[in-house]
């Protein structure tokens, strides 16, 4: 995640790793594709730590009335809907804190 962040082939707002998926919001650069910059990341992942990911992703554009800090904080509170801790900054997997 950090070399795609200081390579500016995106910007993470929210990154919350659960047991067996992620949620973010990233914006990209225009001249950047979604859909191969999420495939290149996953490849990488997927040697550099072993881990085997579903083919494709689910993406959801953020329209202009629904509230960035608003979808972050829903993000954020999953590990705490699905039982793992009681408060979100108990979440060792979750960026920014």
């Amino acid at each position: 995640m950090s070399h795609y962040q200081t390579a500016q082939r995106w910007h993470v707002f929210v990154w919350v790793l659960m047991p067996d998926h992620l949620h973010a919001i990233v914006s990209l650069p225009t001249e950047e594709s979604l859909t191969k910059t999420v495939a290149a990341w996953k490849r990488f992942t997927a040697r550099e730590a072993g881990i085997a990911w579903q083919r494709g992703f689910f993406d959801h554009r953020l329209r202009s009335d629904e509230s960035l800090e608003e979808k972050a904080h829903y993000i954020r509170m999953n590990p705490v809907r699905n039982g793992l801790v009681a408060h979100p900054a108990d979440w060792p997997h979750i960026w920014p804190c």
